[in-house]
């Protein structure tokens, strides 16, 4: 059996570099963590709706956006068609958006609110404070770490492009 090797250098903030191969030291798993939480947490305030946690992002889009097409809601959500296809047939089955080819491109297809996905909009407006107050955190945090958040984000994506962050 392998034997870990003991950590040797200590840095300045007193962890060893071993520590930071722990899995609690890992960002990475804090986000995982926090974010599977979240999705618990929504679940069961959006059972109410009879939504899931990834239909409800497609609906907050549509109630924001209005009609859009397919590729553009994925624009917005961050998905691929192939994920979103999937959301879109789901809550078109369940009444709540309608898909249809447009009239100006037919390879695209728009996808609208019914007047039922766009009633569903006054029963969600409790969303957002029952997770608030699920949290613990003031709106002043829930500001602050959300801002954190797409900071961190938008630093990822460019790194992804292979930009150097904050450099001209």
């Amino acid at each position: 059996m392998t034997r870990t090797p003991t950590p040797t250098t200590i840095e300045e903030n007193g962890t060893t570099e071993e520590n930071r191969l722990r899995l609690e030291s890992q960002i990475c798993f804090s986000l995982y963590a926090a974010s599977r939480a979240f999705n618990g947490a929504y679940r069961v305030i959006l059972k109410e709706l009879g939504l899931t946690y990834p239909q409800y992002l497609v609906m907050l889009v549509l109630w924001e956006q209005g009609e859009l097409p397919v590729k553009k809601l994925g624009e917005h959500m961050r998905l691929d068609s192939g994920t979103l296809s999937p959301l879109l047939k789901r809550l078109e089955a369940a009444g709540l958006v309608r898909r249809e080819r447009s009239a100006r491109d037919e390879r695209s297809v728009e996808v609208g609110l019914t007047e039922e996905g766009v009633a569903l909009r006054e029963r969600a407006l409790q969303v957002p404070r029952r997770i608030a107050a699920a949290t613990g955190f003031d709106l002043d945090e829930i500001r602050e770490l959300r801002e954190r958040l797409d900071r961190l984000t938008t630093i990822l994506d460019e790194a992804a492009l292979g930009e150097t962050p904050g450099c001209d």
